[in-house]
């Protein structure tokens, strides 16, 4: 599922993000959504997160 509809993610869901720094090489980690970033209903390169480990980056992939 694409991480690009605010709708799509909830608090708990576990997701795949790519931080500012790995956006050139495409780098994804992998977490659990604690707070969502985003206040707008889409965004084309991903809805903003906040992980349980503190990383914050846009949504790529939702795993759950």
């Amino acid at each position: 599922m694409s991480g690009t509809k605010r709708e799509n993610i909830k608090q708990g869901t576990k997701v795949k993000v790519v931080q500012k720094q790995d956006q050139r090489s495409g780098k994804l980690t992998e977490g659990v959504v604690l707070d969502i970033l985003t206040n707008s209903a889409t965004h084309h390169h991903g809805i903003k997160v906040r992980l349980e480990s503190g990383i914050v980056g846009r949504v790529k992939e939702i795993l759950e």
